[in-house]
């Protein structure tokens, strides 16, 4: 997890929590975690402003995953394309509006952009329609995205995932 984290765990049964800086790695049976950039904050309680945050790139027998966590756009993603070019995305889709949200969430557009960026094979969108983070409607985000995605030629590289159904990549 991002460094400074590991006290939110504490009670929570773990025998082991690695905390991890940016671009830092950890492995084990064959799995390797990535901590990735972001641009967000990290704060997990209120007034609270000091702890690590991030994305991961996980990869397992050749094969690359990448969460992004929460993220505004920046250009650090085309640097996480260049090192990894993860064959799947989860990019977060929700909490853009009002335009100030932007500042720490991807809207659709972005995430468009992001999935360019990164030369993935598959995007698959996170991070909306949970519960009310902004103003957008609810149902909005993962409409826009197909739009959006068929416009830039990627449609058929977009899987929205259901929720409790397996899909293999």
């Amino acid at each position: 997890m991002p460094w400074g984290v590991a006290d939110l765990t504490r009670g929570l049964g773990f025998d082991r929590v690695l905390e991890l800086e940016w671009w830092e790695s950890f492995t084990r049976r064959g799995l390797k975690v990535t901590l990735t950039p972001a641009k967000h904050w990290g704060a997990r309680t209120l007034g609270d402003h000091h702890r690590g945050y991030g994305g991961f790139l996980l990869e397992h027998q050749g094969r690359r995953l990448f969460h992004a966590g929460d993220s505004a756009y920046f250009d650090g993603f085309k640097e996480i394309g260049d090192r990894y070019a993860p064959e799947i995305a989860l990019l977060p889709i929700g909490a853009y509006y009002p335009e100030g949200m932007r500042n720490v969430h991807l809207g659709p557009d972005d995430a468009v952009q992001v999935f360019h960026d990164l030369r993935a094979r598959w995007l698959v969108p996170m991070h909306y329609g949970t519960f009310r983070l902004s103003f957008e409607d609810m149902e909005e985000p993962p409409t826009r995205l197909r739009d959006l995605a068929q416009v830039a030629g990627v449609g058929n590289h977009v899987r929205i995932l259901e929720e409790g159904v397996p899909t293999v990549f």
